[in-house]
């Protein structure tokens, strides 16, 4: 899809500035969320082996999701904590509580301790990750939305080969609890760079952000045909963290099933984050040319006929692995053009809510993926928990066609009324307040943006 065309004087058009440090710093605060996302699985056999905590598999598996049900949380409070104390400070802040979560969670004691702290890890988790996705979009001229997006988005991925090999020297000489303190650690020391770090706060899309009420950018999400695109937006991230995700904590497993040793499944998992993070610059690079909404349908596709190729083929190596490649790059390329559409679909006032609410329901598909994954293969092995993600790559392949539909209404309204009403962030304001946002519009346009270091 197009960017949105709203004829406001704080438009999309506007977007032509670029702030390479503010965007280079997001990606590097999410190596650190994905580290401390993903390290809880590196250490799951050692937790079990915890007598002092008494872990069983069924509370191991929920502990491990409450750090998703608290990113929820995080997504959707961040960006109206921004709107109102700036960007910055919610970075730091929401750093500050995963970093604690760390600890917390590196010195737990009992089972309600460790469960609490991948809860509050998880809301500072779902926190940052919004709060840098929006700063680094912000921070970005309109033709590079799609590539900032993955640039950032890439710091998942990377985290979790971090604390994959991290573990491998810590595991065995020093146990589970030292991997945490290291999370920790490197959380505080982003949090140092993002201190001394200036981000925009005059920027035409951070200007837009503070001109609405949070009544009225909710309105703009939830009614009419602002509700459809929203439930689209939604049905998108779901439908692809379920088989996406699922994956990334099954696919192990699930290979070991299909009959290849435990060293070629390690492999081929390999091969899905491999495949991830070099797929998603290529569906960047396409997405910047052809649109992100129209890229994510091949992308979708892709990890549909990936998964299917998997079921129905006869099991060889080289299949499985172009197989679990395709997969790969469509499951996380797929999550970041669902990003990127959300981004410009709504307003630019509406920009840092719509990825909150886009964020928020791709953890509700991270935490179901997972669990539908466990009872599809205590059911019927590999080929059941296959189907199952098939079936939620499908569904998202559907959506995605949606998101195509409701980008493109958008784009071929100038008014955006048709898609999303009130589009224009100077109507409702006072003349005195329309007046200094427009004049400080000028301004940035002249002579750059200013910048805010609280």
């Amino acid at each position: 899809m197009q960017p949105n065309t709203s004829p406001s004087p704080i438009g999309t058009d506007a977007e032509t500035r670029s702030h390479p440090w503010v965007i280079v710093l997001c990606m590097f605060i999410t190596v650190i969320e994905g580290f401390n996302l993903i390290v809880y699985g590196s250490v799951i056999p050692l937790l079990l082996d915890d007598t002092a905590l008494g872990l069983t598999d069924q509370t191991t598996g929920l502990i491990g999701g409450l750090v998703y049900i608290g990113a929820i949380v995080g997504s959707v409070a961040a960006p109206w904590a921004a709107d109102r104390l700036g960007r910055k400070r919610v970075l730091l802040f929401a750093i500050a509580l995963f970093a604690a979560g760390a600890v917390l969670t590196g010195s737990a004691i009992s089972v309600p301790m460790l469960a609490a702290a991948r809860f509050v890890t998880g809301i500072g988790i779902g926190g940052s990750l919004t709060t840098a996705m929006t700063a680094a979009r912000n921070s970005s001229s309109a033709r590079r939305a799609s590539l900032v997006v993955t640039i950032t988005m890439a710091g998942i991925p990377l985290g979790g080969v971090v604390a994959s090999l991290l573990a491998i020297p810590i595991l065995p000489a020093f146990g589970w609890r030292p991997m945490f303190f290291v999370g920790a650690s490197t959380a505080l020391a982003i949090m140092v760079a993002v201190a001394l770090m200036t981000i925009p706060t005059d920027t035409p899309q951070e200007i837009a952000g503070r001109l609405w009420s949070t009544g009225r950018k909710l309105r703009v999400m939830f009614v009419g045909r602002g509700l459809v695109a929203t439930l689209v937006i939604a049905a998108c991230a779901i439908a692809n963290m379920v088989a996406w995700q699922g994956l990334n904590v099954w696919a192990t497993q699930a290979m070991v099933d299909l009959g290849y040793s435990l060293r070629v499944a390690l492999l081929l998992t390999f091969t899905l984050t491999g495949a991830a993070v070099a797929g998603s610059f290529v569906a960047a690079w396409a997405a910047d040319r052809r649109g992100s909404s129209i890229v994510a349908v091949a992308t979708s596709s892709c990890t549909f006929v990936g998964l299917v190729g998997i079921l129905v083929l006869p099991l060889s190596l080289p299949g499985t692995i172009a197989c679990v490649a395709l997969t790969g790059l469509g499951g996380h390329s797929t999550m970041n053009l669902v990003h990127t559409t959300t981004a410009d679909i709504f307003p630019l006032s509406v920009r840092a809510t719509a990825l909150g609410w886009s964020n928020g329901t791709s953890f509700i598909g991270a935490f179901a993926g997972p669990v539908l994954g466990g009872t599809a293969i205590a059911a019927g092995g590999a080929h059941e928990l296959l189907s199952v993600f098939a079936s939620s790559a499908a569904v998202c392949v559907v959506a995605v066609l949606g998101l195509v539909w409701a980008g493109r209404t958008s784009a071929a309204d100038a008014s955006v009324q048709r898609v999303i009403p009130e589009a224009d962030p100077m109507r409702g304001l006072t003349r005195r307040k329309a007046s200094t946002a427009r004049s400080n519009f000028s301004r940035n346009r002249a002579v750059g943006s200013t910048i805010d270091t609280a």
